[in-house]
């Protein structure tokens, strides 16, 4: 793999300012954004005041604690306009949710806002180790979805050739890569396995594409993924992190150079970590839910959201900004399964330890009597195909899945393309339990 650490001198100067630079800057903006959501929002002047708090009461970063949380049940509550702070008129941009769970959230954005969100993206793409010119394909989905315009705006603003080829057709998407010279990819860790499989399905050596950078996000995923993808493609595959209720992608980003967690923009974005049942906030370094206020927004301020995604803050390596680790799941995707608490990211990182299975699986949960039970759906490589073979990988992954995350599950394992495949984020969890 090249080297593609990027250069001192093409870094904002946020990026390596000290850590006290950072938080005087982080304290000046949260006092703004404060202000702001209270005299424009009445959602957030009535929690404030429900909670007794005031924006003048922020003397300190550590003061924001003291004030109440959002979740996204409240942007639902406020469909379609609620929490916006600036005039309709306003706003350059809408994006929404897909509301299949429910009301869709929406977020609206002013041409500034836009503008901010770009810089950020084409911030992380240089992170990433993209430099202008570069032709990036952008196989998240556009539309509502705010992946595939969120990376759009980025990677133009960086100055780079951007390919809008959002997902499926995956046949295209392998000779658009090719025709075009794309050096960047950026799309979601599971639907670039599809990719993978489409590479071999024609013939095709990935090793020989010419992509040097894959920017992954909008799912978790595990090191054991990235391991995969790096030599199967001889490229560096880095994180992205974002959300549509807190910007989009780019909110943090890995560095191509230590991929050691994924530094958050700190001057647009403040993290927290809380405990996820008491809500209190924790020392750096512990795990918990992740929390974020924006310092920046203009259009939908959001503060001290609660994302549900787990991770832990660490400090700063490549760049002087904090850094998030990897998300290894979500407090609403965790399976509580005879007392033991599972997440996808564990099943998936058991399963690209067995060789002679493909890195695709679905978890379908089904409830006998009042016992529920697990089976996780997986496929065979081709040289692996054989029932004999095929029963025996199911065997060592499930002995694997017993001995280290500590539940018993059924392993189903399906001759080669037996999984269905995602053309966008991964659907892990198929749930068949009685409801109610």
């Amino acid at each position: 793999m090249k080297d593609l650490t990027p250069k001192k001198g093409d870094l904002d100067p946020i990026e390596i300012a000290s850590r006290d630079e950072i938080s005087a800057l982080q304290l000046q903006r949260m006092r703004w954004s404060l202000r702001h959501a209270y005299d424009n929002v009445a959602f957030y002047k009535q929690s404030f005041d429900n909670a007794g708090v005031h924006p003048d009461d922020l003397r300190g970063l550590a003061d924001l604690a003291k004030f109440p949380f959002t979740v996204k049940q409240d942007l639902r509550d406020n469909y379609p306009f609620g929490l916006l702070a600036v005039p309709r008129e306003n706003i350059s941009r809408l994006h929404a949710s897909s509301g299949t769970t429910g009301q869709p959230t929406v977020v609206g954005y002013t041409a500034r806002d836009i503008e901010t969100w770009a810089d950020c993206v084409a911030r992380s793409l240089r992170a990433s180790g993209t430099r202008p010119g570069d032709v990036v394909h952008v196989a998240y989905g556009y539309g509502l979805f705010t992946g595939g315009l969120g990376a759009h705006y980025g990677a133009e603003k960086l100055g780079c050739t951007v390919v809008p080829v959002s997902g499926g057709m995956t046949a295209r998407q392998v000779q658009l890569i090719e025709d075009f010279g794309a050096s960047t990819i950026m799309v979601t860790p599971s639907y670039m396995l599809s990719i993978l499989d489409e590479y071999r399905a024609q013939g095709r050596d990935p090793r020989e594409s010419p992509l040097n950078v894959g920017v992954f996000g909008a799912e978790p995923w595990t090191n054991a993924m990235r391991a995969e993808i790096e030599q199967s493609f001889d490229m560096h595959a880095v994180d992205i992190y974002g959300l549509s209720e807190v910007m989009g992608p780019g909110v943090a980003n890995e560095c191509v150079e230590t991929k050691d967690g994924l530094h958050i923009w700190e001057d647009h974005f403040y993290p927290e970590i809380i405990d996820p049942e008491t809500g209190e906030v924790l020392p750096e370094g512990e795990k918990g839910e992740l929390v974020f206020t924006t310092l920046t927004k203009e259009a939908l301020p959001i503060i001290r959201y609660r994302t549900r995604d787990l991770t832990r803050l660490l400090p700063g390596t490549a760049r002087a900004m904090r850094r998030m680790e990897k998300v290894t799941g979500r407090t609403d995707d965790m399976i509580i399964l005879r007392g033991v608490n599972v997440f996808p990211t564990q099943i998936e990182e058991q399963l690209m330890a067995v060789p002679e299975l493909a890195p695709h699986f679905q978890i379908e949960l089904t409830r006998t009597g009042r016992m529920d039970e697990m089976t996780v759906l997986v496929e065979a490589t081709a040289e692996c195909a054989s029932p004999d073979r095929r029963d025996s990988a199911g065997k060592t992954l499930g002995h694997r899945i017993k001995h280290r995350v500590g539940v018993s599950v059924r392993v189903a394992v399906a001759e080669p393309g037996g999984v269905a495949r995602s053309q966008g984020k991964a659907i892990r969890i198929l749930d068949k339990r009685p409801k109610g």
